[in-house]
């Protein structure tokens, strides 16, 4: 099997992130695409672009295999035109859509811990910097 094109970064916590991710991993019929669960104690940003727990936990990042980072909608845009579904997102790249998109998006992302029952962002960094 050959390279991925794109590896998402996800929050293996978040119980809708991992709804996301099972969806796209039955999607995803010729390997296009890796899974890195930054929740994982052994998460290295220096593996990944150099992007820390905290940037991956605020807003959702994927690596193209060229090394291009992708970061929110553009993210979601690019693994579902790998798993053949890019006309769902396509219209996101449409000027006023796409601006409305990653407005709603950013407010999301901003709000994903509270709403999903998790601690907050700085809470969560906290944690990961006491752990041995």
């Amino acid at each position: 099997m050959s390279e991925p094109s794109l590896t998402l970064l996800y929050d293996g916590a978040c119980p809708l992130c991992l709804r996301e991710v099972r969806f796209l991993k039955r999607r995803d019929l010729h390997g296009k695409l890796a899974f890195v669960d930054i929740d994982q104690s052994a998460y290295d940003p220096d593996q990944w672009q150099g992007i820390s727990y905290r940037s991956a936990m605020a807003r959702i990042h994927a690596i193209r295999s060229d090394g291009e980072i992708l970061k929110d909608v553009a993210v979601f845009r690019e693994a579902y035109r790998c798993v053949g579904l890019g006309w769902i997102y396509a219209p996101t790249q449409w000027p006023l859509i796409g601006t409305l998109i990653d407005q709603i998006y950013a407010l999301w992302a901003a709000q994903r811990l509270r709403l999903t029952g998790r601690a907050s962002l700085n809470e969560l960094c906290q944690c990961k910097r006491n752990e041995p």
